[in-house]
Formats: C-alpha cells, sequence, structure tokens
C-alpha cells in the first residue's frame, strides 16, 4: 500500500473504522463501483470476511450499493467524509462546551465522595447545589430505604432543588421512602407533594437535627445553613459519613421522631378541620382541670334542665391509654414485634409498672404481672387502660395496624394478664 493509502488507512482507524474495513472502503475509492469479489480481491481479504465488513460499511454510510446483477458497491466520496467527520467533531465539540460546568460538578462532587479506605470513612459537602447534586447521585443508587428528617422550612428548596423527584423515582423502584418534618399551615401544599413520593409524617415537635440515611450505606447530616449559621443556601455545610456509628445514630433519630409522629393525612385533618380544644390535666395541678369540666356540666345543666350528665369512661380511658403509649413509644426501642416487646419488658420494669414479658412471639402474647393498672376498686381500667398502651406503642414503633385483646383483671391479674397481639 502506497505511502498516502496508508495514511489515508491510519486516519480512517483513528476515526473508527477497522483496519480492514479502511482497506475496502479506499479499494472503493481507487476501483469505482465493485463486486464483493472484485473489492475483496483489491483489498487482499477473503471473500466471506470483505462481505462482512462491506456489509458494516453500508451500514454506516461509507459505501453504497448500485444494484445491478450482481451488486456493486459505491465509496462515499473522501471529500465528503472529511466533511462529515468535521460536522461530527464540531457537534462533539459543541456538546462537550454545554456540558462543560455539568462535567466539573460531577468531578468535583467525586473529589468530595469518602475514600473506602480512608478509615475516617467522612466527606464534607459545602454549598446547597453541590449538596443537592450529592443527593440526587445517592437517591437514584438507593435499593431498598430512603429515611429523611428534614426540618418544615425545608420542604421548599427541596422542591426547588428538583429533589422530589429522585425521590419519587426511587419509590416508584420499590425503594422505601420515608420523611418525617412539621407540617404546618405555611408549608401544606408543599408537604401535600412530598406525600405523593414519601411517607410522610408531622413531627410534633421541632426537628432540631436534619438527617437523611440512604440504604444502610451512609447518613447525610446537615451542620449548618441559612437556618443556623449560614447567611444563605451557598453556606451550607453537610456531613455524609459511612461510619456506622453515625448511620446507627442518625436511624435511630429518625425511628425515634417517626414514631412520635402524626400520618399526613391526620395532620391535615387537623390543620384544615381543627378539632375542639382539649382539657389538659397537669401533674400538680389537676383541681384546675376537674373544675373545668364541673362548670362545663353544670352550665350544661342549667341550660337544658338536665338532672345528669354521663360521661363514657372506657373512651376517657382509651384516650389516656392512647397518649401514654405515645410517650412510652418514644421511650423504647425496636423494628420488630420481638424487639419492640423485649425494649417495653425493660420500661416496665425501670418505671415499675408490673412485670411485661413475651409469652409467645407467634402471634405475639405478652403476660403483664402486678400491672400498675390492675386497681382492687374498678378492673375496667385495666382491662381498657393496657391494651390501648401496648396497641399504641406497637402501631407508633412499627408503623402498621395492630389489635390487641382484652383480658378480665378480675380472672388473671393474680397469675398475670394475656395480650394477644396481632396485625390488621
Amino acid at each position: 500500500m502506497a505511502r498516502g493509502q496508508a495514511a489515508l488507512a491510519e486516519l480512517l482507524v483513528e476515526h473508527g473504522v477497522p483496519e480492514r474495513g479502511a482497506r475496502l472502503y479506499l479499494a472503493a475509492c481507487r476501483e469505482g463501483p465493485s463486486t464483493v469479489s472484485e473489492l475483496a480481491r483489491s483489498s487482499g481479504l477473503h471473500r466471506v470476511e470483505a462481505y462482512r465488513f462491506i456489509r458494516d460499511l453500508a451500514t454506516t454510510g461509507l459505501l453504497q450499493p448500485t444494484g445491478g446483477r450482481p451488486m456493486r458497491f459505491v465509496a462515499l466520496p473522501l471529500d465528503q467524509l472529511v466533511d462529515r467527520w468535521i460536522r461530527h467533531t464540531a457537534d462533539k465539540l459543541e456538546r462537550l462546551q454545554g456540558d462543560r460546568e455539568k462535567l466539573l460538578d460531577v468531578w468535583r462532587a467525586g473529589l468530595q465522595e469518602p475514600d473506602p479506605h480512608d478509615p475516617r470513612k467522612f466527606a464534607v459537602l459545602e454549598g446547597r447545589s453541590l449538596i443537592r447534586r450529592f443527593l440526587e447521585k445517592r437517591f437514584d443508587q438507593a435499593e431498598k430505604e430512603v429515611l429523611l428528617t428534614v426540618s418544615g422550612f425545608a420542604l421548599i428548596p427541596a422542591i426547588d432543588g428538583g429533589l422530589d423527584r429522585p425521590l419519587g423515582a426511587a419509590r416508584s423502584r420499590g425503594v422505601r421512602v420515608r420523611m418525617v418534618t412539621e407540617v404546618t399551615g405555611a408549608n401544606r401544599l408543599e408537604a401535600r407533594h412530598f406525600a405523593t413520593v414519601s411517607e410522610l409524617r408531622h413531627s410534633p415537635t421541632p426537628v432540631t437535627n436534619r438527617a437523611i440515611v440512604i440504604d444502610r450505606a451512609g447518613a447525610l447530616v446537615y451542620v449548618s445553613g441559612e437556618e443556623g449559621l449560614g447567611q444563605s443556601g451557598e453556606d451550607q455545610v453537610a456531613l455524609w459519613s459511612t461510619a456506622p456509628s453515625v448511620l446507627a445514630l442518625a436511624r435511630t433519630y429518625h425511628q425515634r421522631v417517626w414514631a412520635r409522629g402524626v400520618p399526613f393525612e391526620q395532620r391535615l385533618v387537623q390543620l384544615e378541620n381543627p378539632s375542639t380544644p382539649v382539657l389538659a390535666v397537669v401533674q400538680g395541678k389537676e383541681p384546675v382541670a376537674f373544675q373545668r369540666l364541673r362548670e362545663v356540666t353544670e352550665l350544661g345543666m342549667r341550660a337544658t334542665g338536665l338532672k345528669s350528665v354521663d360521661f363514657s369512661v372506657p373512651e376517657m380511658i382509651e384516650s389516656v391509654g392512647r397518649q401514654m403509649g405515645r410517650e412510652i413509644a418514644g421511650q423504647v426501642e425496636g423494628q420488630s414485634p420481638e424487639e419492640v416487646a423485649e425494649s417495653l419488658s425493660r420500661f416496665y420494669a425501670q418505671k415499675a409498672l408490673g412485670r411485661l414479658e413475651m409469652a409467645r412471639p407467634k402471634p405475639l402474647t405478652l403476660r403483664v404481672t402486678g400491672c400498675f393498672a390492675c386497681t382492687p376498686e374498678w378492673t375496667e381500667i385495666g382491662r381498657v387502660l393496657c391494651p390501648k398502651i401496648l396497641q399504641t406503642v406497637l402501631e407508633q414503633r412499627l408503623g402498621e395496624g395492630w389489635a390487641v385483646s382484652s383480658p378480665d383483671p378480675r380472672r388473671h391479674a393474680a397469675k398475670g394478664c394475656l395480650f394477644n397481639a396481632t396485625q390488621v
């Protein structure tokens, strides 16, 4: 092959044409319209091998069939091929210029990623835009769960930054997405939107630590932002860590806030249809509340002429049981019925509420001996109060519906009351 032909062949190879395909193309340029046999002979290839490369060159447009019997192939003029390369190179250059900042941002974000060989196992992320891109990548890679504990004022920036989209995509893949935040009248619309891409709960108390747990791979904990030390969103700083200790703390914090949380639908009803004021019974000031109850009762009796007013004591006991259950759920641990039962046993012993033990794991059966609620004067208290406490604890800790049976303290109090707990 002449020196010029060899240089052209090398150039073709540089632009992605196989070396044997380049020989076929140059042969077609020299010979003009040629059959497969003629091109194979001119390029020094076997006919079967030449046919395979001719088919590939025809697919890319470097050779064009001209018809006839036998079929002949003509080469794309070299000047047109060079013009095509110039256009393609210009297009690539334009795309590269357009993607320049994106590529550099991805590269900078990669520098922030923790080194798996680094025993510190953490990375510091600075600036809202960098944190957002980092989270988008992690949400896209999530396989099992994303747990978000965020403050209420963070919902609007999260939507503006587009974090709702990768969360929705993760949930559509089957990833469990749970978010707990403060849902108020001011962010009700944003919370409604996040309720479509996650299981959302309202935190009755302010979320003091913003953290995001992704699978069991790592946790992102916000260190500062405009709501704290910074003056703007770009002053935001977050810590990403794969250290087991940090991951465990972030998961435990989320579970604690989640257990005390109110389902979004229930919170929405509270916001849009506020309930009547509650009668708070405060420790040390109990007579004040009951005095108010007496005043309301007397007012109704005088206005209507009623001689007596009946209150549903079981409903009042259930209300006390629900509030006790929510408080206890925030102080016990466990992610399974058995773990919750073991933690409850320790809690009952520490608070001198009686002895609680798991009689059977499946179906979950709990035995309570020496229960504080089994009073000899009124067994109705224990029959209603105890099941409601246990039901509320299980639902708050495990996030599912539970039914708990009501034993008869008059028959079982001496040997312990048995409570059968089942999912509904």
